[in-house]
């Protein structure tokens, strides 16, 4: 066994159980422990901090769209969340309910929040009455509870993090419009900060949110093959404003229901980072995001001025990056495993042979190479270099999906795919709901998206044979 395995030899390599790989770094980097409640999770600070910058970064852009920040109750009554029909049918699988205060049985069963949705609706039918109310642009940043059979940290749990947002307008083409831009920020988002290529497109039918007239989504594909849905906005049209009575007096004096939109992300993006960028080493952690951007490792620290100049080095370094130091007592083997496991995109070695020359030696943790660097071009070199990391990560995300995406043009095609190379697969569709409905029974492959940006692969529908209407991203999906 060699020293590297030894290291780690508490990680499962990926290519031998990927979901048990999974489950041991997030453990391992101390990005969470479970809850005492089967499936919750208690997101420890390392695991907070990583969303702490999705958080903020996203925060600003919501923001800078001209999106205010509002907090809306945990709990729903019952006769509230039936008030939609199709939207209560989506959730009730996966509601949590509350029947008693106290000792007391409540007379009305109480909903904890699963979404928000009818909480806004029921605001918004008293707070808009005219055309000059709108548009009202609101998000939260909250948590939500969805009873999943199935749990893993990050990708489902019973409860998680989110940022929702909730809007309405005055007409359709203003909601249009919202739902387009809120998906682009998110798309900014998830690929120049966490360093990961989407697809753009529009939910099917069969796959959009409960309610919706359309989804828009943006899709991810992790390092198995396997997809992940990373944000969708949603167009509700005038769906829940006629079940919620929302109308307004428009400009002529005419009464109108208005138009609303929905669009959310959770904590399952810092999954998606760890499923995209991770390796047998344990996290790769994009620097935009990154909770610590340079760990400072003093080597011989015991001898005179090493500490003392390592500090120094973590001071003049304060200013262009997120840096911290390893002054621990354990051997420079572990802590530059430590630095491994964690991500950090790089490691700055200092010993007293460094100091002698005036240099550091930075390790980087997306290629594992090394370079010295003058303590005199440390502070321009360092951002230069995280810089390259981000992009390099992203290029190597974006290189792994196109090699783990196939044309397919039928069903024994798209078998032969998810055998030899399991991952996103490109397949004309009828745009019949029967044919979406039977490729998942047969190969448990749903449909991701219908792209924006579309390709004529093949004349047929990959299913039935018949003409095909339109393209569709086709994967298992976590």
């Amino acid at each position: 066994m060699s020293k590297k395995k030894q290291f780690v030899e508490s990680i499962t390599e990926m290519e031998e159980d990927f979901a048990q790989w999974y489950t041991d770094v997030v453990k391992q980097a101390e990005l969470v422990d479970y809850g005492p409640v089967r499936g919750t999770m208690i997101i420890e600070p390392y695991g907070f901090a990583m969303w702490e910058h999705i958080r903020d970064e996203l925060d600003r852009q919501i923001k800078e769209t001209g999106h205010k920040n509002v907090s809306f109750p945990l709990f729903i009554p019952e006769s509230l969340l039936q008030k939609e029909k199709d939207h209560v049918e989506g959730f009730a699988p996966e509601v949590a309910w509350v029947t008693h205060g106290g000792e007391e049985e409540l007379g009305e069963r109480i909903c904890v929040r699963p979404t928000s949705e009818v909480l806004f609706c029921n605001y918004y039918s008293d707070k808009i009455n005219s055309y000059r109310d709108l548009p009202k642009l609101y998000n939260q940043w909250s948590n939500v509870v969805r009873w999943e059979k199935t749990t893993r940290p990050f990708l489902r749990s019973l409860e998680f993090l989110w940022q929702e947002g909730h809007t309405a307008h005055a007409t359709h083409e203003e909601a249009e419009a919202e739902t387009a831009k809120m998906l682009d920020v998110y798309a900014d988002v998830v690929e120049n900060y966490l360093a990961i290529p989407v697809i753009k497109g529009r939910k099917t039918d069969m796959e959009k949110f409960a309610g919706a007239n359309y989804t828009l989504t943006i899709e991810t594909l992790m390092h198995d093959g396997q997809a992940l849905q990373a944000g969708t906005s949603h167009l509700f049209g005038t769906g829940f404003a006629e079940a919620f009575d929302i109308t307004y007096l428009d400009k002529e004096g005419k009464q109108q229901y208005v138009h609303q939109t929905s669009w959310g992300i959770t904590t399952r993006l810092i999954g998606a980072l760890i499923m995209v960028h991770g390796d047998n080493r344990g996290l790769v952690v994009p620097p935009r995001i990154a909770p610590t951007q340079a760990m400072i490792v003093p080597i011989a620290q015991h001898k005179e001025g090493v500490l003392d100049k390592a500090y120094d080095l973590r001071d003049q370094l304060a200013s262009v990056a997120r840096v911290d130091i390893d002054a621990s007592d354990k051997m420079p083997g572990w802590k530059f495993n430590e630095c491994e496991m964690k991500g950090y995109p790089v490691r700055i070695e200092i010993g007293p042979r460094d100091i002698e020359k005036n240099q550091v030696v930075i390790a980087r943790r997306d290629n594992g190479e090394k370079e010295f660097v003058s303590l005199d071009d440390i502070e321009t070199r360092l951002p230069e270099l995280l810089e390259e990391i981000q992009a390099n990560l992203f290029n190597q995300a974006y290189e792994h999906r196109a090699t783990k995406t196939s044309i397919v043009k039928n069903m024994d095609e798209l078998t032969t795919a998810l055998k030899e190379n399991p991952g996103f697969m490109k397949a004309m569709w009828c745009g019949d709901e029967a044919c979406e409905e039977k490729i998942k029974e047969d190969t448990s492959v749903t449909s991701r998206c219908i792209p924006f940006e579309q390709e004529k692969v093949s004349d047929t529908c990959l299913c039935c044979g018949k003409e095909a209407k339109e393209l569709v991203y086709w994967a298992r999906a976590y």
